[in-house]
């Protein structure tokens, strides 16, 4: 059996010269994180008016993303991040799945061009810790090599079984690991999961109401389920075990927007901290979701005043407000602060709440 790695040696550069890995992953907002496909001349020009209105701008250079164009959106990507001015908006980028010939080529053009930009790497089809294991190494090289002083965080998506069934190992696999997020199509074919759409749910997959014995024949109301569920819960689990942050992925329908803004407040309410956005529609209704609204923090706000050291319990409006309750009540406000930070808008409508 071969020896696991020190503890102590857990936070140490894996290359001579690379940055010190981080011990705790900051909770910055990223409630939307829109991709973009670098290779669109037309996409590419709207970004950069885009900084400041999304969490994350995303260059995509995976799927969606011809074979032919991959070497394009690769360069349009070092193009929009060296003349591009992110602000308050998150550089992200989605590299080329491991098993491909274009994924090595993204590390090693993109680290040294624009390492000191790049927030996060999101890497596709992840199965196993020894995925993990294969970016941080090179990245660490990568960075010593650019003399990046800051290290560039690692967001893996689960899209097969083998990846939520090792979903704890991927979290842990490295001090790099800022998050996962939910592959539904992907995943649903690895599955054989017997649904082409990507995300949402399906009508196929529901329960029925029990029937009248004295009526067989009459109408029997139907509740349809969530497919992603389990996944979903599972992965704010293993997230939360490790100190990172589950995002909900896709959503295909972009004319659906009232199923999207369901799916997403679904993963909200689960424990996610964001989503993907498809279409710059999607970017509006993450934003919404994945804000708490002001009568939620209104009353998070009451809880936390009425419970002063936190201990006991009170009663507000009715109902029982405990230690636990306060817990709940203080992760929506730390989320409120955050993102009253970075939204003007909201700032105006938090500040204007007043507890009685």
């Amino acid at each position: 059996m071969p020896s696991s790695k020190s503890a102590k040696d857990f936070f140490r550069p894996l290359a001579v010269g690379a940055p010190t890995p981080p011990t705790e992953i900051p909770a910055r907002p990223s409630r939307a994180i829109h991709f973009f496909d670098p290779s669109n001349e037309k996409m590419a020009a709207k970004i950069p008016q885009m900084v400041g209105t999304v969490d994350v701008l995303l260059g995509n250079l995976e799927d969606a993303v011809k074979a032919d164009n991959k070497e394009a959106a690769r360069e349009g990507l070092v193009k929009i991040a060296s003349e591009t001015d992110f602000g308050p908006t998150q550089l992200w980028t989605r590299i080329n799945s491991l098993d491909s010939p274009w994924v090595l080529d993204d590390l090693t053009r993109l680290v040294p061009a624009i390492g000191h930009k790049l927030d996060v790497i999101m890497v596709p089809k992840v199965q196993g810790a020894e995925d993990i294991h294969y970016v941080d190494r090179l990245l660490a090289q990568l960075e010593a090599k650019a003399g990046l002083e800051k290290p560039i965080l690692v967001h893996a998506i689960l899209e097969t079984a083998r990846g939520v069934a090792n979903v704890e190992e991927i979290c842990g696999a490295s001090p790099r690991m800022q998050g996962l997020s939910l592959g539904p199509a992907d995943l649903a074919a690895d599955r054989r999961m017997k649904t082409t759409r990507v995300g949402g749910g399906h009508p196929g997959y529901l329960v029925r109401q029990d029937p009248v014995h004295e009526q067989p024949d009459a109408h029997r109301a139907i509740f349809q389920q969530d497919l992603w569920h389990y996944t979903i819960a599972r992965m704010v689990d293993a997230c939360a075990t490790h100190g990172i942050y589950p995002y909900y992925g896709p959503f295909g329908d972009i004319a659906d927007v009232v199923a999207c803004e369901d799916q997403f407040r679904n993963a909200f309410l689960l424990g996610c901290v964001g989503t993907w956005s498809l279409h710059p529609k999607q970017i509006a209704i993450a934003n919404k979701v994945f804000s708490p609204s002001v009568e939620d923090i209104k009353h998070a706000r009451r809880v936390v005043a009425a419970m002063g050291d936190g201990t006991g319990a009170v009663m507000l409006d009715g109902k029982m407000e405990d230690d636990a309750s306060l817990k709940q009540c203080l992760v929506m406000v730390e989320l409120a602060e955050q993102l009253a930070a970075i939204d003007p808008e909201l700032k105006k409508q938090y500040d204007a709440i007043e507890v009685d």
